[in-house]
């Protein structure tokens, strides 16, 4: 035999010997696991957010190449009327003409994966994949109010509006979803000085790009929403920023990046490829010698659709409040990736559920450890932070105890003995 021949034998050989232990490893890892190497399984994926600043990785994944340039090229980012909205596109899927994921409020991946808020209650699984944004949510109050310069302390407003409902008129306290986080911030806002989110004022949902047309007639006296309304309204004259929400709680959870979990489960490179895409589009967004062009970016009409003065300020840290404060680098500003912002802390999600069982929205029975083993996927970021080559990982899926403004202290091993603390809601 030939020298040629060995050689080309023992090629074939080799190639063969390849291929079995390529069968092997596809039985050994099923599900796509095997195919990390091979590119996303398609090459995009329909993407869903409202128009606020904190939707910014979103846009910037999309105006920088990085969904392409993890093989998702034909992703498209699109924009929703409302939270209702995003939700009913969720449940269509791309496939039935509406979206595969979104940029969405942290509690709805939940409320939906448990059909709290589907049509006739019908679960549709849903993955959070990471965290989009830690701060940067504000409560606004009508101008009526700027007399009081309400702040953290909601008592002086509570008098305020028990005057203004004896006179007849009514008051209303607006949020953009119910349960969701806005919800929950003006309801803890609220609650913490004396006043009923329930009872002694109505709550509205109004979707965050009305926010402020409707403040403007009068539909409601406060509201709560992400940017750029909170600083618009102040722009217009018709209102002023009572807190920015870190002042509730510093480095709160805000929204997430989520995709339907048949999206993932089929597709599970390309939900890898879109992860890797936004967390780099966060990583960027962090910088602060990017948040000028971040600013450009996001008031674009195809995402905002606003003049840049409404979102630069609070995007680079300086809050005028309206009402004469004005707070240059505050500690509040909205963070896309420092101290973790990224990672998806099951311990915040467990905070949320718990404040949605105080007001109702979850059942006290509800097992909250396995819906959140069950939605939160902090496995797939922790992965993608790998192929990211990302230095610092968090070593635990939760962030330990959080104290909010008034004292109050959330554990989340004891999730509870915090509920039992809390003076106004509606369960025992």
């Amino acid at each position: 035999m030939q020298n040629g021949e060995k050689t080309r034998r023992g090629v074939l050989k080799g190639a063969a010997a390849a291929l079995s232990l390529t069968a092997a490893a596809r039985l050994a890892l099923p599900g796509g696991a095997f195919a990390q190497g091979a590119g996303p399984e398609v090459k995009g994926a329909k993407l869903g957010f409202i128009a606020l600043t904190d939707a910014a990785p979103l846009f910037v994944a999309k105006e920088k190449g990085l969904f392409a340039k993890y093989g998702m090229p034909d992703t498209e980012v699109v924009k929703q009327a409302s939270w209702g909205t995003t939700r009913d596109n969720l449940v269509l899927g791309s496939e039935g003409n509406g979206i595969d994921g979104a940029h969405i409020l942290t509690p709805m991946p939940y409320l939906i994966s448990a059909g709290r808020v589907t049509q006739n209650n019908v679960p549709v699984p849903m993955y959070i994949l990471a965290r989009l944004n830690l701060n940067g949510q504000c409560i606004s109050v009508a101008k009526e109010h700027l007399d009081l310069k309400v702040g953290l302390d909601t008592k002086p407003f509570k008098a305020a509006l028990e005057k203004k409902k004896a006179s007849g008129k009514s008051v209303k306290a607006a949020m953009t979803f119910p349960g969701g986080t806005h919800d929950l911030w003006i309801r803890y806002w609220l609650a913490a000085g004396g006043i009923d989110p329930d009872k002694d004022i109505e709550t509205i949902v109004v979707p965050p790009p009305q926010m402020v047309a409707n403040m403007k007639v009068g539909t409601m006296d406060c509201f709560c929403v992400c940017e750029p309304w909170n600083e618009q309204l102040i722009h217009q004259g018709i209102g002023y920023t009572a807190i920015t929400t870190g002042e509730l709680w510093k480095d709160h959870p805000e929204k997430a990046f989520a995709l339907r979990a048949s999206f993932v489960d089929k597709y599970p490179n390309a939900a890898k490829a879109l992860l890797m895409a936004v967390m780099e589009a966060q990583q960027w967004c962090e910088k602060p010698e990017n948040r000028e062009e971040l600013a450009g970016i996001v008031a674009k009409r195809q995402w905002i659709n606003v003049p840049v003065a409404d979102v630069v300020d609070r995007m680079k840290g300086k809050f005028d409040y309206g009402t004469g404060r004005v707070v240059e680098n505050s500690p509040f500003t909205m963070k896309f990736w420092e101290d973790h912002a990224s990672y998806p802390y099951k311990s915040h999600d467990l905070w949320f559920l718990t404040e949605d069982i105080r007001w109702g929205k979850f059942d006290p029975s509800t097992d909250t450890k396995a819906l959140i083993d069950k939605v939160n996927r902090e496995d797939l970021w922790r992965d993608a932070a790998k192929a990211l080559g990302v230095a610092s990982v968090p070593t635990s899926t939760s962030r330990g105890k959080e104290t909010l403004f008034d004292g109050k202290v959330f554990d989340p091993a004891d999730p509870s003995a915090y509920l039992a603390s809390l003076g106004i809601k509606r369960v025992a």
